[in-house]
């Protein structure tokens, strides 16, 4: 069987947030400790853990190497799209979900789907968490081998929405966004993977996604959450 890109399902989310991060993220997204005990189940899955992938989706490296951390500049992004200049958090994840389930290892590097991922992220270091989303790009080794094949994959979007318990914690208090203005936004959808000579597939997929949209600018990614919640 055909090594494929990395799933964007709970079993391949590697370590998942850090702690730190995560702490970062949710609390600056209900600002509140009323409403914060709802956001974190949501964002951590309940604490359940996290099942190992198999042998067909192998899971990310779980070091980021030196391109993860800082991808090249001048690699430039391939086939990455360049992120769209919305600033309404559920239309932002959208565009962000489809992103990350696309790749082209026919004309895209390992270093530019990298570098095009990172142009998507918000600048704000306390709250994006980089690892999140790059562990999702396979090691050199697995990109390299996928390559030989030519193997790409397109994406189409179903759906976006906040998930109940994000919803709830904002209702809890309206004005707990108002930090860091980090919205919880879950989507659904459908990635076809092919390669050479006619190989390919298709699968449903789906992601939970940390979207930054402060007033009066476009919006960013600044996570992927570990498990998805609906």
């Amino acid at each position: 069987m055909r090594k494929r890109f990395p799933s964007l399902s709970p079993s391949s989310y590697g370590a998942g947030w850090p702690a730190s991060k995560r702490i970062a993220i949710v609390a600056s997204a209900v600002a509140v400790l009323l409403a914060i005990a709802g956001v974190v189940a949501l964002m951590t899955g309940g604490g359940n853990s996290h099942r190992a992938p198999d042998t067909a989706e192998p899971a990310p490296t779980g070091s980021p190497s030196s391109s993860e951390a800082a991808p090249r500049p001048s690699s430039g992004s391939g086939s990455v799209p360049k992120p769209p200049q919305i600033s309404e958090p559920v239309a932002y994840a959208k565009a962000a979900a489809q992103m990350l389930w696309s790749y082209d290892t026919r004309n895209t590097s390992r270093d530019q789907q990298l570098s095009g991922m990172r142009a998507w992220m918000t600048g704000e270091t306390t709250y994006a968490d980089w690892a999140s989303v790059s562990g999702q790009v396979p090691d050199p080794v697995l990109w390299s081998r996928m390559a030989d094949q030519d193997q790409h994959a397109t994406a189409s979007v179903t759906e976006g929405h906040y998930p109940s318990a994000f919803k709830q914690a904002l209702a809890d208090d309206p004005s707990a966004i108002t930090k860091a203005y980090i919205y919880v936004v879950t989507v659904n959808g459908k990635q076809q993977i092919a390669w050479t000579k006619g190989g390919g597939g298709a699968e449903e997929r789906a992601v939970t996604l940390a979207v930054q949209c402060r007033p009066n600018h476009d919006c960013t990614l600044a996570a992927l959450a570990p498990s998805v919640t609906q």
